[in-house]
């Protein structure tokens, strides 16, 4: 095609004398200097024999030859003592290592074929020293490849540290939180100490109160004694009155009443001893209130001591808080310091892609204005050919004999034809024949194309209607604008011969004119003497259109959802089911039972396209809930398998068009509604991925694992919902295990997995996401691949194999598989791979196809190969793979799938091999550093794998009547392989 760059020829070298090569090569001494190092070309000029050992000394130890540059250069001097020979060494030395440069100067094509050479060196030195340079390019692939792995290696450290530094700055939103949370505490606290202060002072003022309260009573009681003691000496004085007024009066009475008279002044005196002493009853209730009034004192300085020992704390704790509070904002001045290097980081990083994005957009819209050409010139052409069929029909119709006036006329005619092709349409009709062309139908690219035709008009004379001279430029492009016509014809011309398939027309107005009969291909046995010459005759003049070939429908496409809808799914294509009355997919002639191949559209100034051809069917609702404004539809007419999948509804034999088998990659508990319990690592079918009353579900069914038959069946989480759980789920364990680490606690290892890290790196073609591609401009050159983004996956696609009868055996971890795989061979059915021993050559013929697993032994060339692989099953037999995880892939290119068994271990199952170990010159510390290592990387393995736990098996014996018994149930399975993620 046009855009690829073809190599020019250039003249044999072996044509060219001494002095032309020599030309040739000083023209590019400048470029040779540059990209030569002498080191890789010196030892194929030493077997050429044009340079000598002195000379490779002088050339890669002087000291006035400081650069490369000059080392290259002066080595081109020694070369041009040579003459011919040294000119043809070093260019054949370009050719082996250095074709790229090699194709500038000569303009010729590398090639290392023994003919191209000319004979400086022997064939067998040749292959010899090509077979040495092939291995050094492999190794040094190897070691681009091994700095490929540590970039990428430093690229997760630096996305570790990323998140490091992101979960620190967590860790200080939670210390700003926690230091927040732990103010407003402190906060509370001095409002209730300065309530307990207030509390305090009541009881002082309480306390006061109490304490004037008793001394007032004291008065009081000191008082009443004295009134007590008053009235006590004047009852005393009246008491003595009486007496004697009452002696005085028993004088002068008779001796008769003296008795009673004794007996009152006894009774009298009982009296007086009566009021001489105090009442008990007011004593008791005064000692009473004096003994209520002592406790209640005691109680109060109890309460007093008790509030000053809680001031005392809680002056403690104050003083703990400060300091805490103190180390908090150190951490959170620290953190800020932190977060604030990060932001400046992200600020860098940001910048940087924004310019990215500038420069991408600026090849964005270069390769808009190149396909906005591109759709003019086909425009133009498009309207000439039609023109050029319009006029050959016209010519081919009319009558073989006319009259003078009637051909004047038919020129006049041909004359307008050719000036206004839709006069002649509209002047001489064709019942029999509609004309092609495309009916509502506009170019996306024509708008665009003529706004920069406008454009370009005046700086550019290629295709210009400007009076003005052409430049030389002008003229250079024209003839390149062109070419690019001619490829692009006959690309249409090929296109168009593919797409339609003619068949003979019914004779009109009485034409005799013999015309091809058949559709496939075979034509009349003779012409009319009136018909034109085959080479300007229009041998099929109607055309259908053949079913499974694309249609390309511009239209409008605001709100496409309610324009038309879908049916069908990965399986069976994407089929158009309704079509709204009225809308723009009905005038343009979108019917139901064309399947969506492609939509084209335009967003942001940005030229998209999306492949319909395998997705699914909630892809492609939302692809098509996507495009807005002009649009462009390939479809392919398929009616049958339309109206086959309608029944197949009809009859609920299936749900949708979708089908598919996926693996999960987390667990996922039992829910409401028909939710689906599944595992990691768990089978599904998908059957529907839009079923009906949910919107981000998928209906599938576990599989069975020894046929493709479905088991139970419920809804799942569709892809982006679970891609959320996965999130959610490994934020949750990675807070678990900081927790746990915080605590000091060491968490058991569970049995069951939880969550599988899957991550994809590529855009590929995959029924669970919808391609989504830029339009890329021919003309640009541009053949980059696409930015990756690496994703997480709950789900990947897989496919099943059935394999032999017999699939090989690989144990693992490695440590503990070597000494087991020779006990395992040794049972009947199984036999261990053996090693070959290659020649170099072999060696590096095997290599190169990639047929070798692993070395063996470097120095002797001693390998596991496929080979020895294959032979083995042949026999139908196990064969044991003493290797590592490293093989698996490439078993895999062979279609080979290994049976993968990891031997769990843990401290305890390591001590009952530690006899076994020690015999082996190996320990339980390296046997647990193994499994630790491994075991990560079985989740990066493209298939199912066999997990025993280390409770299993008690000793040597049962281990391996354990593995048998795997082995034996695994072979009955069926395996299943994720495509190539990266």
């Amino acid at each position: 095609m046009a855009g690829e760059c073809v190599p020019f020829e250039g003249p044999d070298l072996k044509e060219m004398g001494e002095e032309e090569m020599w030309e040739l090569i000083n023209d590019n001494r400048h470029r040779i200097s540059l990209g030569v190092r002498p080191c890789i070309l010196i030892p194929y000029l030493r077997q050429a024999r044009v340079l000598t050992e002195m000379d490779e000394d002088e050339i890669l130890s002087c000291h006035n030859l400081t650069n490369r540059c000059m080392r290259t250069s002066y080595m081109l001097d020694l070369l041009r003592t040579q003459g011919r020979n040294g000119a043809v060494a070093l260019l054949e030395g370009l050719m082996i290592h250095y074709p790229t440069l090699y194709t500038q100067v000569t303009g010729r094509k590398p090639s290392t074929e023994p003919s191209r050479f000319s004979g400086l060196i022997k064939y067998s030195e040749l292959t010899e020293y090509l077979v040495r340079a092939v291995t050094g390019m492999q190794k040094e692939l190897q070691e681009a490849r091994c700095e490929a792995g540590r970039m990428s290696a430093r690229c997760t450290s630096l996305e570790s540290e990323i998140g490091q530094i992101m979960e620190q700055e967590e860790k200080s939103r939670c210390l700003q939180a926690e230091n927040e949370r732990m103010r407003r505490h402190l906060c509370s606290l001095q409002r209730k100490v300065t309530k307990l202060k207030d509390d305090k002072c009541d009881l002082y003022m309480r306390y006061t109160a109490a304490m004037e309260e008793k001394s007032a009573v004291n008065k009081r009681l000191h008082d009443l004694n004295l009134q007590v003691y008053q009235l006590q000496t004047e009852l005393q004085k009246t008491q003595i009155e009486k007496e004697f007024q009452r002696q005085r009066s028993v004088r002068s009475a008779s001796l008769a009443e003296t008795p009673k008279l004794q007996e009152e002044v006894r009774r009298l005196r009982s009296q007086l001893v009566k009021a001489e002493k105090l009442d008990p009853a007011r004593q008791d209730i005064l000692a009473q209130d004096l003994a209520q009034a002592i406790d209640s004192q005691v109680e109060l300085a109890e309460q007093l001591r008790c509030y000053r020992e809680e001031n005392e704390q809680l002056l403690r704790e104050k003083q703990g808080l400060i300091d805490q509070k103190e180390c908090l904002s150190l951490q959170v001045q620290q953190l800020t310091l932190d977060c604030n290097m990060h932001q400046q980081k992200s600020t860098m990083i940001h910048n940087q892609m924004r310019e990215l994005q500038a420069e991408r957009d600026q090849a964005y819209l270069s390769r808009n204005e190149a396909q906005a050409m591109i759709a003019r010139i086909l425009a133009e052409k498009d309207t000439l050919r039609c023109h050029l069929v319009e006029l050959q029909e016209r010519v081919f119709s009319l009558p073989p004999k006319r009259s003078p006036r009637e051909q004047q006329q038919s020129c006049d005619e041909t004359e307008i034809c050719w000036e206004s092709p839709r006069s002649s349409c509209e002047e001489f009709p064709f019942p029999n024949r509609r004309r092609l062309r495309r009916m509502d139908a506009v170019n996306p690219m024509s708008l665009r194309s003529c706004s920069s035709e406008r454009e370009d008009a005046a700086a550019s004379s290629v295709r210009s209607r400007n009076a003005e001279p052409p430049s030389s430029d002008s003229l250079r492009r024209r003839q390149e604008a062109l070419r690019a016509d001619r490829s692009l014809e006959s690309a249409e011309t090929d296109s168009l011969l593919d797409d339609f398939v003619f068949l003979p027309s019914v004779s009109s107005e009485g034409m005799q004119a013999s015309r091809l009969c058949s559709s496939k291909g075979s034509t009349s046995d003779s012409l009319s003497r009136t018909s034109v010459p085959p080479f300007l005759m229009r041998s099929r003049p109607k055309a259908i259109r053949i079913n499974g070939r694309v249609l390309s429908i511009s239209f409008q496409g605001e709100a496409m959802l309610s324009q038309l809808a879908v049916v069908g799914g990965n399986k069976t294509g994407v089929f158009v089911h309704q079509v709204t009355e009225g809308s723009a997919a009905h005038t343009v002639g979108i019917s139901p039972g064309a399947q969506i191949v492609e939509v084209k559209y335009e967003q942001k100034q940005r030229a998209l396209r999306m492949v319909l051809e395998d997705s699914t069917l909630e892809e492609a609702m939302w692809a098509l809930g996507q495009v807005s404004g002009l649009c462009h539809f390939s479809l392919r007419p398929r009616q049958d398998d339309y109206e086959a999948l309608l029944q197949q509804l009809q009859n609920s034999e299936i749900s949708s068009g979708d089908s598919f088998y996926v693996r999960v990659n987390m667990s996922l508990p039992a829910g409401p509604n028909g939710t689906l319990a599944v595992s990691c690592n768990d089978i599904l079918h998908v059957t529907n991925t839009r079923p009906t009353g949910t919107e981000d579900s998928w209906h599938a069914s576990q599989v069975h694992p020894c046929q493709l038959l479905d088991l139970q069946s419920g809804t799942v989480p569709n892809y982006y919902r679970a891609q959320r759980l996965l999130i959610r789920a490994i934020e949750d364990m990675s807070f678990q295990t900081k927790k746990s680490h915080k605590a000091g606690r060491v968490v058991a290892q569970s049995k069951q997995k939880a969550v599988r890290i899957v991550s994809t790196g590529r855009q590929g073609r995959n029924p669970l996401w919808v391609s989504v591609e830029e339009e890329k401009s021919t003309e640009s050159g541009d053949t980059s691949a696409p930015k990756s983004c690496v994703t997480l996956m709950p789900y990947t696609l897989v496919t099943p194999h059935y394999p032999p009868v017999c699939r090989p055996v690989l144990l693992l971890p490695t440590v503990l598989g070597r000494i087991l795989d020779k006990k395992l061979a040794g049972w009947q059915g199984f036999q261990l791979c053996e090693p070959e021993v290659l020649s170099f050559c072999e060696h590096a013929s095997r290599l190169q196809r990639s047929e070798i697993l692993e070395e063996c032994e470097q120095e002797r060339n001693c390998c596991y190969t496929l080979q020895s692989v294959e032979k083995v099953m042949k026999k139908g037999i196990h064969c044991v793979l003493p290797l590592g995880l490293d093989c698996v892939r490439r078993l895999h290119r062979a279609e080979i799938f290994p049976i993968i068994i990891f031997i769990g271990q843990a401290a305890r199952s390591a001590r009952k091999l530690r006899s076994k170990l020690q015999r082996h010159g190996q320990s339980e510390e390296r046997l647990l550093a193994c499994s630790r290592r491994e075991e990560p990387l079985l989740d990066k393995l493209p298939c199912l794998y066999h997990s025993m736990a280390p409770d299993s098996w008690c000793d040597q014996t049962s281990l391996l009547t354990r593995l048998r018994t795997i082995i034996w149930e695994e072979q009955k399975k069926i395996v299943w392989v994720e495509p190539d993620l990266w």
